[in-house]
C-alpha cells in the first residue's frame, strides 16, 4: 500500500461538522496568526486532548462540544452551547472561552453567534435586529435572519431557525453560514492592499506616460539614461506584483469559496425581505471585483513597461547595426583604396625590377664584349631575353602566393 493511502483517503473525512439539536447558542471565532500562535491557544482551550500535527480536532470545552480548525492563514474555534428555551437571546462569550482567547483578541478576523431554535413562540423584534436579511434555506427546512451588523464587541449575529432539520443537516447548514462569514472576512484582507497600491499605480501610469513620451522623442542620445529609467520602473512594478501576488489570488479563491456556500444555501424568499445571498453578493462583489481589476491593472502594467523597454532596446539595437554597416561601409572603401594602392606599388616594383635586371644584363652583355667575346648585339639580346622573362615569372609567382596566403 502506498505511504500516502490513507492520508489521501481520510481527507474525505477531513473538516467535518459540529451535530447538534437546537436549541442552542454557536459561538464561532476566526483568528489570523502563526502556527505556534495556534498551538498556544489550543493548548490553553483543549490541553488534555490537543494534537500538535492534527489539523482538526472535535473535544469538549467546560463540558460543551467544541471544534478547532487549521487553515493555510487562520485558524477558527467553534463552540456549542445548549440552551434552554427561555436562554435563546443574545449573550457574551462563555466565560472559559473567552479566557482562553484574550491573548489572541487582536488576532481575531472574525467573530460570529449564532441563535438556533425553532418556530414555537418567534418574536423576531425581541432580537434587535435593524432592517433584517432573511432566507429560507435548505429548500425551505431552515430560516435564517441577520442584519450583518456588528455588536460592540465585533460579533455578527444569526438567528437560525430550525423547521425540519434534523440534527445532521442542522450541523452542515451553520457550518456553511459560519465558514461564508469567515472567507468573506478573508477574502475582504486585500481590499487595503488594492487601496494602497491603487495610488502606486497612479504614480506608475504617470511616470510611464513620460517614458513613452521620451521614447518617442529621443534621438539616441540619451539611450542608456531612458533605459536605466525603465528598468527602474520595472523593477518597482515587479516588487509590488510579488509583494501582492498571494493576497490577490487568496481573495479570488476564498471568494469563489463564499459563493459556493451560498449555492449550497439552497435559498428562497421569506416574505419581502431581501436575501441574504443577495444582500452578501451586492456588496461583496464589489469588493472581489476592485481587487481583480487592480490586479489586473498591475499586470496589464507591468507588460506594458516590458514592451517599452523591448521596444527601446529594438530601436537601440538598430541604430547599433546602422552604425555597425556605416563602419562596414568605411572599411570596406578603406580596403578598396588599400588593394589598389596595392596593385600600383606591385606594377612599379615590376617595372622597377624589369629596368634593373635590363640593366644588369646589359652589364654582363658589356663585359662580355670586352673580354673579346664574339657576340652580337642581336645575339646577346636574344640569349639574354628567355632569361629575363624566366626570372620575372618567377617574381610575379612569389608574389601571387604572397597574395594568396
Amino acid at each position: 500500500m502506498h505511504a500516502q493511502r490513507k492520508a489521501l483517503h481520510n481527507e474525505l473525512h477531513a473538516r467535518p461538522s459540529l451535530y447538534f439539536d437546537e436549541p442552542a447558542h454557536v459561538f464561532h471565532l476566526a483568528f489570523l496568526g502563526t502556527a505556534a500562535q495556534c498551538d498556544a491557544l489550543l493548548q490553553r482551550c483543549c490541553p488534555d486532548t490537543f494534537e500538535p500535527d492534527a489539523a482538526q480536532g472535535i473535544t469538549q470545552l467546560d463540558g460543551h462540544p467544541f471544534k478547532w480548525e487549521r487553515h493555510a492563514e487562520f485558524f477558527t474555534l467553534t463552540l456549542v452551547m445548549p440552551a434552554a428555551s427561555s436562554e435563546l437571546n443574545w449573550t457574551t462569550l462563555p466565560q472559559a472561552l473567552a479566557q482562553a482567547i484574550e491573548p489572541c483578541q487582536q488576532q481575531i478576523i472574525n467573530s460570529v453567534q449564532v441563535i438556533v431554535r425553532d418556530e414555537t413562540g418567534l418574536d423576531l423584534a425581541c432580537y434587535g435586529f435593524k432592517d433584517p436579511c432573511g432566507s429560507c434555506v435548505g429548500g425551505g427546512d431552515a430560516v435564517v435572519w441577520s442584519d450583518f451588523r456588528l455588536t460592540e464587541d465585533g460579533t455578527s449575529r444569526f438567528l437560525f431557525i430550525n423547521r425540519r432539520l434534523n440534527a445532521y443537516r442542522q450541523g452542515r447548514m451553520i457550518r456553511r453560514l459560519l465558514e461564508i462569514e469567515t472567507y468573506r472576512m478573508m477574502a475582504s484582507l486585500a481590499l487595503d492592499n488594492a487601496k494602497a497600491l491603487s495610488s502606486q499605480l497612479d504614480t506608475y501610469d504617470r511616470t510611464l506616460v513620460s517614458l513613452s513620451e521620451r521614447n518617442v522623442a529621443s534621438d539616441g542620445g540619451n539611450a542608456k539614461a531612458l533605459l536605466e529609467d525603465i528598468a527602474q520602473l520595472s523593477r518597482q512594478v515587479v516588487g509590488s506584483t510579488v509583494k501582492n501576488r498571494h493576497r490577490f489570488s487568496a481573495t479570488q479563491a476564498y471568494a469563489q469559496l463564499v459563493f459556493e456556500r451560498l449555492g449550497e444555501l439552497r435559498e428562497s424568499h421569506v416574505a419581502d425581505c431581501q436575501r441574504l445571498g443577495v444582500f452578501i453578493e451586492r456588496r461583496f462583489k464589489p469588493t472581489v471585483r476592485y481587487c481583480t481589476a487592480t490586479e489586473q491593472r498591475l499586470e496589464h502594467l507591468a507588460e506594458s513597461v516590458a514592451n517599452l523597454g523591448e521596444l527601446l532596446q529594438a530601436r537601440v539595437q538598430v541604430e547599433m547595426e546602422e552604425q555597425n554597416a556605416e563602419i562596414l561601409r568605411s572599411l570596406n572603401a578603406r580596403a578598396d583604396t588599400q588593394i589598389k594602392i596595392q596593385r600600383a606599388v606591385e606594377g612599379l616594383s615590376i617595372i622597377a625590377i624589369t629596368y634593373y635586371l635590363l640593366s644588369l644584363l646589359k652589364l654582363v652583355y658589356s663585359g662580355l664584349h670586352t673580354l673579346g667575346a664574339p657576340l652580337s648585339a642581336r645575339e646577346a639580346l636574344l640569349g639574354m631575353a628567355p632569361l629575363a622573362i624566366l626570372i620575372l615569372l618567377v617574381i610575379l609567382l612569389r608574389i601571387r602566393k604572397a597574395k594568396e596566403h
